[in-house]
């Protein structure tokens, strides 16, 4: 059982190179279909239709780019489960903690800012119904609504705000909390591993306190013998 709470914390470190892997691969993946991608209302949907019909492999890499962000999501939440598990709740797993937290957010918040980036009818739907819920909230509601289309209905502005959102701020984001992340896990291992080398290690038999505590036999009692 003892074995149980170090495989855990294994496993947590190979999950945070799995985020790692599949930050780089949406990223790179990304960074392909912008050679293509046009961020304009109209524009978004014709870009990604010509990418996926015409261009080689372009189905392929955008086929990619949404596993690579959605297992993202996965892949972080259940690795926040088995850290808790493997006991990295503690004070030292301060830095991987947080960062863990706000990449996953940070996941998350890729996933919805691409919602209207393909310009399609749902996507345009969901986004206008999701945005009257943001316009609902007190004091900045409005503010953030106005940020995000740009101060007036969706159109092409908003497209381009999600688009610099999506592509450079979470992005970049995105990537420097994995890299975090995983050097914070990595850091702690060492951290562990150096306590365990130094701790005192017990070899031999130890005596009891009875046989320890029992006089040695004087030389008188052995001639009698």
């Amino acid at each position: 059982m003892k074995d149980v709470p170090f495989a855990l914390r294994r496993a947590a470190t190979i999950l945070a190179v799995s985020i790692v892997t599949l930050t780089v691969l949406a990223g790179v993946t990304g960074l392909l279909l912008a050679f293509y991608y046009e961020p304009t209302a109209g524009g978004a949907y014709r870009s990604l239709t010509m990418i996926s019909t015409q261009v080689t492999f372009g189905w392929l890499v955008r086929r990619v780019h949404d596993l690579a962000g959605n297992l993202l999501i996965g892949v972080g939440l259940v690795q926040m489960v088995v850290m808790f598990l493997g006991e990295r709740f503690r004070r030292s797993w301060l830095t991987a903690w947080i960062s863990g937290i706000l990449l996953i957010l940070a996941a998350i918040g890729l996933s919805w800012t691409a919602i209207i980036l393909d310009w399609s009818q749902v996507g345009f739907w969901r986004f206008r119904v999701e945005l009257g819920i943001i316009e609902a909230i007190p004091v900045v509601g409005g503010l953030i609504r106005n940020l995000l289309t740009g101060g007036g209905a969706i159109s092409s502005v908003t497209v381009a705000h999600l688009y610099t959102l999506h592509s450079y701020v979470l992005s970049l984001g995105a990537l420097g909390l994995a890299i975090a992340h995983l050097a914070g896990l990595v850091w702690q291992e060492r951290e562990l591993a150096a306590q365990v080398a130094q701790a005192p290690v017990r070899t031999g038999v130890e005596r009891s306190p009875q046989v320890a505590d029992a006089p040695e036999p004087t030389a008188d009692a052995t001639a009698t013998i």
